[in-house]
């Protein structure tokens, strides 16, 4: 049964956010003949999935490759961008720790080159005895992972940088994140596949080899989305920030956000939101009631900064990204932007290097300046033996807050108490992508989630949104 959009010059959708998830919304109910209005936040489309300018220099929050098991979303990106705007990139993605690079994900031969025979072997006995005495409790991030690689390499290669990400320990993560991240990766799988390199990898997602990417960055999407969607009579209006939601008779009925001319209030017919689920909850009106509200409040997320090095091409490691598993610095991540795109990099001969740093908002990282975000960043480099403080040529720092949502002992909860109220007094609104649903979903994921909405509304097509991203097999089955 179709739903009612809204007449062209009255009311229609309202999507809150102009990240993958929101535009998605907006270019398919435009290619539907849907006029709808996209609220954002920000002064720039694209949400975690922007490219920021700086000087010339081009940084993507995070990485993102263009893979998906999704054909609907493939499609997708290569309407939107023609074939001259993708790169074919051979993915390359290493642990650093200790002073040794090891493959990610990991395999026998280079593990055993590094860690060497005796420690190989203790390792290998730690696997053995998890198959004979598994972790009482796999349903935190530890004991999911100790239970697929042995408590010795779960220690090596896993706890220490799961809680610089996290910023908790890493028995207090549940394992859904475990199970979204690792999915059906185990030792034996590793082992496997490195035993077998001439095996075509196409059983694990985090074994591919290469992937679609635009030649200026994940933003270059968006913004031609937004165009796109401009073009078709639907309006973009960025640094408008949603106050309140409006709901009466079991539905959403207008909004209301802030922005550069003063308030704007909007009439809908339906409400798909990107924000985080928490916010959207707490800006209903009349408010929920008291349990409802704690449930909003509980949920938690982890902030992001990134402090971007210009340093010479021809010192960096070849990678796309690093994960950084030394204890002793505070950096986790470390993109190389030039091994993304060579249209990323300004000048020949430089690339630019973006060290990731997991944060709290408010915290002492979060609220240092740019200039001691800089130095620091340039000492840890150099700490980290991977380039010197002095080659570095121009610094940088982009904050991002509320990156990732935090999977904690209590998020289920709260979320299904989010979901039940409201279904039952905002029945038009629908909660999609990574914030929106508080759930790690990647771009793919988060785009997905956008376009089985757009189908709710356009034909009551009645998919299950929730269950985008949630299935092992989902993760890990290529499917043609």
């Amino acid at each position: 049964m179709a739903q009612d959009t809204g007449a062209a010059d009255g009311p229609g959708p309202v999507i809150i956010g102009a990240g993958p998830a929101g535009l998605t919304a907006a270019y398919q109910l435009a290619k539907r003949g849907v006029r709808s209005t996209v609220l954002e936040a920000d002064g720039q489309v694209g949400g975690l999935s922007r490219t920021v300018v700086r000087d010339g220099w081009r940084f993507d929050i995070g990485g993102h490759r263009f893979f998906t098991k999704v054909k609907a979303v493939s499609d997708l990106w290569h309407e939107i961008l023609g074939p001259e705007d993708f790169l074919v990139r051979p993915r390359l993605s290493r642990i650093y720790y200790r002073g040794k690079f090891y493959n990610y994900p990991l395999d026998v031969r280079n593990a055993l080159g590094n860690l060497g025979l005796a420690e190989t072997a203790r390792c290998a006995a730690s696997y053995l005895w998890v198959r004979l005495r598994p972790p009482a409790d796999r349903s935190t991030f530890e004991g999911f992972t100790a239970a697929r690689f042995g408590w010795r390499l779960y220690r090596t290669f896993f706890k220490g940088y799961t809680e610089k990400v996290w910023g908790v320990s890493a028995d207090e993560i549940q394992a859904d994140w475990a199970a979204q991240r690792i999915k059906n990766l185990n030792l034996f799988r590793a082992a496997l596949n490195g035993l077998l390199p001439r095996r075509k990898p196409t059983g694990i997602t985090s074994l591919i080899e290469q992937f679609h990417y635009p030649r200026h960055g994940p933003g270059m999407m968006w913004e031609r989305c937004a165009e796109l969607v401009s073009a078709r009579g639907s309006q973009v209006r960025l640094d408008h920030r949603v106050q309140t939601v409006h709901h009466r008779g079991g539905r959403a009925a207008a909004v209301l956000a802030e922005g550069p001319g003063g308030d704007l209030e909007l009439a809908l017919t339906h409400v798909v939101s990107s924000m985080p689920i928490s916010g959207l909850v707490q800006a209903m009106a009349p408010a929920p009631p008291g349990p409802v509200l704690d449930a909003a409040r509980a949920l938690g997320y982890r902030d992001f900064l990134t402090v971007a090095l210009v340093v010479p091409a021809d010192r960096v490691f070849p990678d796309n990204w690093i994960y950084v598993h030394e204890p002793d610095v505070a950096v986790g991540r470390i993109q190389n932007f030039g091994a993304w795109s060579p249209a990323m990099v300004r000048d020949e001969g430089w690339t630019c290097l973006g060290l990731e740093y997991f944060v709290f908002e408010g915290d002492e990282l979060w609220s240092a300046s740019d200039d001691d975000l800089v130095e620091r960043a340039k000492r840890e480099l150099d700490r980290l033996g991977l380039m010197s403080a002095t080659d570095v040529r121009a610094g940088y720092v982009v904050r991002v807050p509320k990156a990732y949502p935090m999977y904690d002992a209590g998020y289920r909860d709260n979320i299904q108490t989010l979901r039940a109220w409201l279904s039952e007094h905002a029945a038009n609104v629908w909660p999609v992508g990574r914030n929106g649903m508080h759930r790690y979903n990647n771009q793919d994921h988060s785009m997905f989630t956008a376009m089985l909405a757009v189908e709710n509304i356009v034909s009551g097509a009645g998919h299950d949104i929730w269950a985008v991203n949630v299935e092992a097999e989902y993760h890990e089955e290529l499917h043609d």
